[in-house]
C-alpha cells in the first residue's frame, strides 16, 4: 500500500477487515492487549503467514471484538507507548530481523471509538524473526515456525518462486490511483511509443510489462518493478522509500563536511538522466590530460559514470531494507555504493558474464539505453579511465555492500606502487577480453610513458607478476616479445 494512509483509506480498510468471517493467517483482532513481546511475535507470525498466502501486508487491529468483529474501541496508544525506556515502535524494530516495514495507525471511528491498525509488510526473502525466533500463524494461533516444517518449506518455496520485481508494491487500489502513482506518459516516451488515446490502452501496455496487474476483485496492483521504474515519488511506496538514490558532495577527501546532499524521489527510469546531469554539474573539469586531449574534459568519463551508477541500481539487493544506492563525490574520487554483495568476484568483473538479481529491471534499463548490453559495461569503464589517463577504478566489498571507486587524474609520478600494479592488472584484463595480450608497449601507452622510459614499465610488470596478478602468456619468449595475461586466464 502507499506509504501514507488517509482517514478514508483507513476506514475502508477497517470495514474490509471486519467483514472477514474469522481471523485469518494474516489478520489478528485485539481489544486492549498491548504486551510488547506479544506484538513483536505477531509481527513475525503475520509477516511470514502473509507471504505464505500471497498477501502484501498483514494486520493487527486493536479496538475490534474478536468474536463479532464489532468496533468497540481501545485504550492502546502506540504513539506514546514505551518499553524498557524506549519508544515501542523503535524497540520492536530493533528486535525484528530482517528489518521489515510496519506502521501503527491511530484513528477514531464514529467520533467515539479509538482504533489502532498495525500494518506489517509480508516477508520477502527470508522468514522474519522476533528476538531470534521465527513465528507463523496456524489457523488463528501463533506458533513457532520450526515446529511446522511443512509451512517452513512452503515459505521457502514462496521466496524462491517470486522475484522481488514481481511482488506487489501496492495492491487493491483503484485505476485512478494507479495512474496517479505511476508516470505512465514517460513510459511511452522512454520506449518510443505513442501514448494510447484511451485508458484501456495505457493499462494494457503497463500490464504487458508486468508493471501492474488486475486482481479478481476488479482492483489493481502495482509491482515493485513498475514502482521502482516509474514511480512519480518512490516515497509513495513504503518499502521502496529508502531505495531512492542518494547523492552527497563533500568538501575535501573525507566525510567530515557535507556541502550538498540530495535524495532522489523519482523511479529509476524517470530520474536517471537527470541524476547523471546533476552529477556532471557538481564535478569540476580537468585541463588537457595526456596526448588525447587539447581542451578541458570532464573530471571522469561520462560513460564510466553512467555505467557504474546503472550497475549500482540494477545489481542492488532489494532484500536489504533501510539502505539504497549512494553516490559520494569527494575532491579527488567518486564512490558509488549499492546494497548487496556481488555475485561475481570483483577481480573478475571484466571477464565474467554478468549475473543480476533483478533481471527484469536490468532488461528494461538496457531497452531504454540507460546501461550497456550484457558483459560490456565494466570493460568500457576501464577503457574510458585509460583513455582519460586516470588511475584504474577500484571495486570493493564490505559486509553488505559493493562499492566502485573512480579516481581523479593523477600524474604517473604521483601514483604509488599499488596504484601502478592495479592499473597494470586491469589493463591486462581489458586486453584479454578484447582478445589481445598486454606487453610493455601497450602498458606504456596506458600510462602515456615514452619508449625511452620502458624500463619503468618493465618494473611495474615485474612487481605485478611477483604479486601474482598477471603471468607470462609464453614464458619461453624473449623479454622484448613477452606478452602477459591475468593470473586466472
Amino acid at each position: 500500500m502507499p506509504i501514507n494512509q488517509t482517514l478514508e483509506q483507513l476506514l475502508s480498510l477497517l470495514r474490509e477487515l471486519c467483514r472477514l468471517p474469522n481471523e485469518t493467517e494474516w489478520v489478528e483482532f485485539k481489544h486492549n492487549n498491548d504486551d510488547p513481546e506479544m506484538i513483536g511475535e505477531y509481527i513475525s507470525a503475520l509477516s511470514n503467514s502473509a507471504a505464505l498466502v500471497g498477501k502484501q501486508s498483514a494486520y493487527v487491529v486493536w479496538g475490534v471484538n474478536d468474536a463479532s468483529h464489532d468496533v468497540i474501541g481501545t485504550q492502546f496508544k502506540p504513539s506514546i507507548a514505551k518499553h524498557k525506556q524506549q519508544e515501542l515502535e523503535s524497540w520492536l524494530l530493533q528486535k525484528t530481523a530482517p528489518k521489515i516495514d510496519f506502521r501503527f495507525y491511530e484513528f477514531i471511528v464514529a467520533d467515539e471509538f479509538p482504533v489502532v491498525i498495525l500494518e506489517i509488510q509480508a516477508a520477502t526473502h527470508t522468514p522474519v524473526q522476533f528476538d531470534g525466533t521465527e513465528f507463523i500463524r496456524v489457523g488463528s494461533y501463533k506458533k513457532k515456525l520450526n515446529e511446522f516444517k511443512e509451512k517452513e518449506r512452503g515459505l521457502w518455496r514462496v521466496f524462491d518462486k517470486m522475484p522481488f520485481e514481481f511482488q506487489s508494491a501496492a495492491e487493491n487500489i483503484k485505476v485512478e490511483e494507479v495512474l496517479k502513482l505511476l508516470d505512465y506518459p514517460s513510459y511511452f516516451d522512454l520506449t518510443d511509443q505513442a501514448l494510447p488515446e484511451g485508458r484501456d490502452g495505457i493499462l494494457s501496455a503497463l500490464e504487458a510489462e508486468r508493471f501492474i496487474s488486475k486482481n479478481s476483485n476488479g482492483l489493481w496492483s502495482i509491482s515493485n518493478l513498475g514502482a521502482i521504474l516509474l514511480a512519480k515519488k518512490l516515497q509513495d511506496f513504503r518499502h521502496l522509500n529508502r531505495k531512492a538514490v542518494r547523492l552527497i558532495l563533500y568538501r575535501g577527501n573525507n566525510r567530515v563536511e557535507t556541502i550538498r546532499e540530495l535524495e532522489g524521489n523519482k523511479g529509476y527510469a524517470l530520474g536517471f538522466e537527470g541524476l547523471i546531469d546533476y552529477i556532471k554539474t557538481l564535478l569540476p573539469s580537468n585541463e588537457e590530460i595526456g596526448k588525447a586531449f587539447r581542451k578541458e574534459v570532464p573530471m571522469y568519463p561520462e560513460l564510466a559514470i553512467r555505467e557504474l551508477v546503472a550497475n549500482a541500481i540494477i545489481h542492488q539487493d532489494f532484500s536489504l531494507t533501510g539502505t539504497g544506492p549512494m553516490i559520494e563525490l569527494f575532491e579527488s574520487r567518486m564512490e558509488i555504493t549499492n546494497p548487496g554483495l556481488p555475485l561475481v568476484d570483483t577481480e573478475r568483473f571484466l571477464d565474467s558474464p554478468p549475473q543480476s538479481r533483478n533481471e527484469a529491471l536490468a532488461s528494461f534499463m538496457r531497452r531504454i539505453n540507460i546501461c550497456e548490453e550484457r558483459g560490456t559495461g565494466i570493460d568500457k569503464v576501464v577503457f574510458q579511465t585509460e583513455l582519460y589517463q586516470l588511475p584504474a577504478p577500484v571495486f570493493e566489498v564490505t559486509d553488505k555492500h559493493t562499492r566502485a571507486i573512480l579516481f581523479a587524474y593523477k600524474a604517473f609520478t604521483d601514483m604509488d606502487k599499488e596504484d601502478r600494479m592495479h592499473a597494470c592488472y586491469m589493463h591486462c584484463c581489458l586486453k584479454l577480453v578484447n582478445r589481445e595480450h598486454m606487453n610493455n608497449t601497450s602498458l606504456r601507452a596506458r600510462f602515456n610513458i615514452e619508449a625511452k622510459n620502458s624500463a619503468m614499465v618493465s618494473r611495474i610488470i615485474k612487481d605485478t607478476t611477483e604479486k601474482g596478478l598477471i603471468r607470462p602468456y609464453d614464458p619461453e619468449a624473449g623479454n622484448k616479445a613477452m606478452r602477459y595475461i591475468p593470473y586466472w586466464a
